[in-house]
């Protein structure tokens, strides 16, 4: 399935710009700045839910996770486990 591409005007700095003139060719140029803007966006979004997100496994709301959550991993796996038979 192929993108919509629509035209966008904006500027950028002029040593920037020259940068991208000189390194990548003609055609490819805003193929270059839409991937490095989708990264970008990607890192800010990113970003953004783990400053959201910090502080919602508090220990208070959370005690099941008091030994770290290796050790309350294992438990979960320790207590899925089938039963052996003892013969």
């Amino acid at each position: 399935m192929a993108t919509v591409a629509k035209q966008a005007n904006f500027t950028l700095p002029e040593d920037l710009l020259e940068e991208l003139k000189k390194t990548v060719p003609k055609g490819e140029q805003s193929k270059v700045v839409g991937e490095a803007l989708r990264n970008e966006l990607k890192r800010i979004k990113f970003r953004k839910a783990l400053e959201t997100s910090f502080g919602a496994w508090e220990n208070g709301k959370h005690p099941e996770l008091a030994k770290g959550a290796r050790a309350f991993v294992r438990s979960l796996r320790k207590s899925s486990r089938p039963k052996r038979r003892r013969s």
